[in-house]
């Protein structure tokens, strides 16, 4: 490990994350960032009583805050619904000012089956619109709550794409994530969301025709698999094409 990666997971360990909303995706973001980073993660929602009561289901030594609080973190990860998000940025605009906001929101239409965005924009691309002085970066827009209790299967981690048009924000969330136990890949710009955010659409119909939904994920075959156990990653080596 360099001194420079050294020095961003030590940054990374002492960033507060702030996770917004009890619903399915904020319990699952919860829980997961809970493992790795402890009391540096911070929860709140709608309903503080609310919030505390899923703290408790999910056993957690924390205590939910007020809105307020929580948008003094470092990193803020809104749970919300994508036709709810954007108002809600626009309300709290200011206080976002300069912070890293990870986008999870896929914009689907009332049936689940299409989005509400054209071909030539994404639900990041339109959050950063709202807040331009913020760092928008994309991350877990293929992750179905379900994948937080079991995000590695037949010893392959899910993976997690990353994007942001700030490349240090990029970065910083990447080497954040990497705590977790997924594979956190480099995605590039924010408008490389267009196309991560319709391959939920697409892993959503392939997985209700197998009756699996919603237990599906990504894995790019061809790359590194870090963590595997070592005689899975001497199979996966022997995959790649000799020199």
């Amino acid at each position: 490990m360099s001194w420079l990666i050294l020095l961003q997971t030590n940054y990374c360990m002492m960033m507060k994350v702030a996770i917004i909303g009890t619903g399915r995706m904020g319990k699952g973001l919860l829980k997961t960032f809970y493992r790795a980073y402890g009391t540096q993660v911070i929860f709140t929602g709608r309903d503080i009583a609310h919030a505390q009561s899923v703290i408790e289901e999910l056993d957690l030594s924390l205590q939910a805050v007020p809105l307020e609080e929580a948008l003094q973190a470092d990193v803020i990860i809104p749970t919300l619904w994508f036709s709810d998000l954007l108002a809600w940025a626009q309300e709290h605009r200011k206080v976002l000012e300069g912070k890293i906001v990870i986008d999870i929101s896929n914009p689907f239409n009332e049936n689940f089956d299409d989005f509400t965005t054209a071909y030539d924009t994404s639900a990041a691309e339109e959050l950063q619109k709202v807040i331009p002085d913020s760092h928008v970066v994309t991350a877990f827009k293929n992750t179905y709550w379900v994948v937080f209790d079991a995000p590695v299967l037949q010893g392959l981690k899910s993976d997690v794409y990353v994007a942001s048009n700030s490349g240090t924000a990029r970065e910083t969330v990447m080497q954040l994530l990497k705590q977790l136990p997924f594979r956190i890949l480099d995605a590039g710009l924010l408008k490389n969301s267009r196309t991560i955010e319709r391959m939920t659409l697409l892993s959503s119909e392939l997985a209700r025709k197998a009756g699996s939904h919603p237990r599906i994920a990504f894995n790019l075959w061809g790359l590194e698999h870090e963590g595997l156990p070592q005689e899975k990653q001497a199979r996966t080596n022997a995959l790649k094409p000799v020199s």
